[in-house]
């Protein structure tokens, strides 16, 4: 295969998976792990992908991936998490729904349940439940952030203060291996963070790319959490600050 049509597919991975791994690159491919290793030092040169160990990530760092980039990451494991999650929260539940595209997927997982309340800073998922006559929705008003439908700010956080929900369903940007869920906007932060005062119990929806990436502000840590639903594992460190912290770790594996 021609080196500029393998780059490409590894890229397509990356997106689809959120982390590519050389040996498995080596198989797929049939060559050498020097050869792959060449090739994710281009890509990494290039900006399209951040070595890592024994592989490779789609970049991050302080400025987030564009929305259709985050969309497609690991879809799979996303619709699965959703699934869990959804499973897990009743019919005639209040809850709050914040930006990302793992809360969209657990929206899409939500359309079949009646009689929710769903208030919501993320135009996205909005739309997604719009067809659900069973579902009332409260969209958070704010300052519309164009480049993924996120309503943020002040004004959001202010609508978001006056519920009380009986779930908080968030995602994040990342998980770091000290407990944090980190995110990269504060305006989009203090959103979610008025919601976490505001519900009885906090479920969390987070794929194992998150596990790479790197965001500079914290939402919340794992102790905040009642529920973490992830494709896992998680690495042994997180999950000994999620027994000591009493946090439930639902681990969907693959689809």
């Amino acid at each position: 295969m021609a080196t500029n049509f393998r780059k490409a597919e590894i890229l397509e991975q990356a997106r689809r998976d959120g982390k590519v791994v050389v040996e498995h690159l080596a198989r797929r491919f049939d060559v050498t792990v020097q050869t792959i290793r060449r090739d994710l030092s281009e890509l990494s040169d290039a900006g399209k992908l951040e070595r890592v160990h024994g592989g490779a990530v789609i970049p991050s760092g302080v400025v987030n991936l564009v929305y259709e980039e985050r969309r497609r990451l690991n879809e799979e494991g996303k619709q699965v998490i959703a699934k869990a999650c959804a499973a897990d929260i009743p019919d005639g539940s209040s809850l709050f729904m914040n930006i990302g595209t793992t809360t969209e997927a657990v929206a899409h997982a939500l359309r079949d349940h009646e009689n929710l309340l769903v208030v919501t800073n993320n135009l996205n998922i909005a739309n997604i439940l719009s067809g659900n006559v069973g579902c009332e929705i409260v969209v958070a008003g704010g300052m519309l952030r164009r480049a993924d439908g996120g309503l943020i700010g002040g004004f959001a956080a202010d609508t978001v203060r006056q519920f009380k929900f009986d779930y908080a369903v968030i995602g994040c940007s990342a998980l770091d291996r000290d407990g944090d869920l980190l995110d990269f906007d504060a305006q989009e932060i203090v959103v979610t963070q008025a919601a976490l005062a505001r519900a009885r119990r906090v479920f969390a929806v987070v794929d194992h790319s998150k596990l790479d990436r790197k965001a500079p502000i914290a939402i919340c840590g794992l102790a905040d959490l009642d529920v973490l639903y992830t494709d896992g594992p998680l690495p042994s460190a997180l999950q000994g600050i999620a027994k000591n912290r009493g946090t439930r770790v639902v681990e969907t594996g693959p689809a």
